[in-house]
């Protein structure tokens, strides 16, 4: 039985209050007392309500009393157990002894345990890693292994005025991490909607990605540059068994060869110099059970190559610096706009991971060839850019619509959508003109204006101007780190960071 008693708010009362169940002999279980009020939990079930009411009614400003279901303390962890409960993630709180105090149903699950029979028991049984846990209070997070499985561990010490007395660790699976990463990735396109194009070739494509969508094969997708190759690569992911799991990018040519490797096979604790005490998954390992896609694979080293030819055999990984297989389950998509089989023969390309690459094959056509989508692309990149410029009323004339048909368009889509920004930016009127679009191609000469320099605000502002209009209009005909960087005759470092600096590449 449980009672909650309301009062006044007098010295003594609660003293009185349990007077009275002692000088009965009512076995009292627990007890709870706020301002106000004061919550008892009888053992004795069959003492009768209304002769403890009598008893109450005699103690001077007892105001009110009932029985009730839960003390408040029971219904708060009650409600504690239950939204514990209901986190997917593994949660563990222990003492400043390492000794595990609550578990919620996701860590005991994991385990096969009972979430009593962990109870006590130091948490070292379960993760053989020592965790960093900061007395200066600040939270971390670490990679460790529990039940069988690699985890992050987000470590947040529980603190007194002085000391650590214990910490709470909630655990989140690699596979958890990719698919948050995968949401960042995506953005809002996700589908074949977002594939823009009624053209016969265009149509043939989607038909044929839709049939490979289900087959859990590897995908080769080939095209220039701009044609949109990972927005296909991403509807190819979406439209099959895999939708519900990782999908990760990464563009080969975007970093130098030593980061590409640490970033799909990830690397152990202490592999070079400046590394994560901790490690680091690779990209093969947050994208299990998903897709990666690997954009420009044609730019992968020879030496990196023989490495991804051995993780296709197995699908098993070792991380760089590490003793430790671990097999992974990903369905490898990659795109290039080059002839691998040139790259093939010219030794550059390892014909074995090519074929291991090529099973199924999806080609983009380029820009010029799709006729009259590009009115369609027009009509979507012109009303997204008046919305992101606050300028609703734009429109194109069929003379500057005329012209844009006639350009070939080297960047394809991209530079198309490029372009489009640029004219709707600039514009000072509501409708594109002819000669407001003005077009850059390989053999002209890029300038700065002679004269209109008072907007410049600085060196520094008008040098990142130059660089951004100089990569914008090169990196579509050059459309390599490598390539450019020969064209500009820097290091391909340099172009690389430059390139991630404007936004060209991520």
């Amino acid at each position: 039985m449980r009672i909650e008693i309301a009062s006044l708010d007098r010295v003594g009362i609660t003293q009185e209050i349990l007077a009275i169940f002692a000088e009965n002999n009512w076995d009292l279980q627990a007890m709870e007392v706020s301002q106000y009020h004061t919550y008892i939990q009888l053992k004795d079930s069959h003492i009768k309500f209304s002769v403890i009411a009598k008893e109450l009614n005699q103690v001077s400003g007892v105001e009110a009393f009932k029985q009730i279901e839960l003390l408040p303390g029971e219904r708060k962890s009650q409600q504690l157990q239950v939204l514990l409960a209901k986190i997917p993630e593994p949660i563990i709180d222990i003492d400043k002894n390492g000794l595990i105090l609550v578990v919620n149903k996701s860590a005991a699950d994991a385990l096969n345990l009972d979430d009593q029979d962990l109870i006590g028991r130091p948490l070292h049984s379960f993760i053989e890693q020592r965790l960093r846990i900061h007395s200066s209070g600040q939270s971390v997070t670490q990679e460790v292994t529990f039940a069988g499985a690699q985890y992050f561990a987000d470590i947040t010490p529980v603190k007194n005025e002085q000391a650590i007395n214990g910490a709470v660790i909630v655990l989140r699976s690699l596979k958890t991490v990719g698919r948050h990463l995968s949401q960042l990735q995506r953005g809002h396109f996700n589908s074949f909607d977002a594939i823009i194009g009624e053209s016969k070739d265009i149509i043939a494509v989607k038909e044929q990605t839709r049939r490979f969508a289900n087959l859990d094969l590897p995908v080769l997708i080939t095209g220039e540059t701009g044609t949109g190759k990972e927005l296909l690569a991403k509807a190819l992911h979406n439209n099959g068994s895999r939708s519900n799991k990782p999908f990760l990018a990464i563009n080969c040519a975007a970093l130098p060869e030593h980061l590409l490797e640490s970033e799909l096979f990830g690397y152990a604790p202490g592999a070079f110099t400046g590394a994560q005490s901790s490690g680091k998954p690779g990209l093969f390992e947050l994208a299990d059970g998903g897709s990666i896609f690997l954009d420009e694979i044609a730019e992968i080293p020879l030496y990196l190559q023989a490495k991804l030819l051995r993780f296709l055999e197995d699908f098993t990984i070792r991380r760089v610096g590490g003793i430790k297989d671990r097999k992974v389950d990903v369905r490898i998509i990659s795109a290039t706009h080059q002839k691998l089989l040139s790259n093939v023969s010219d030794k550059i390309f390892r014909e074995d991971l090519y074929y291991r690459l090529n099973v199924l094959n999806l080609h983009l056509p380029a820009l010029h060839q799709r006729g009259d989508d590009i009115n369609l692309l027009v009509q979507h990149f012109l009303t997204n850019a008046a919305k992101q410029l606050n300028n609703d009323n734009m429109s194109i004339s069929s003379d500057a619509m005329h012209k844009i048909k006639g350009y070939h368009w080297p960047g394809n889509i991209r530079q198309l959508q490029n372009t489009l920004f640029r004219l709707v930016a600039l514009s000072e009127t509501e409708q594109i003109q002819p000669e407001d679009i003005i077009f850059e191609d390989s053999d002209s000469k890029l300038h700065l204006p002679i004269n209109g320099f008072d907007h410049v605000e600085n060196w520094q502002q008008a040098q990142q101007n130059f660089e951004y209009e100089l990569l914008t209009a090169l990196y579509p005909l050059y459309p390599s780190t490598r390539k450019l960087a020969d064209r500009l005759q820097v290091s391909h470092n340099k172009i690389a960071m430059k390139l991630r600096q404007n936004n060209i590449i991520k």
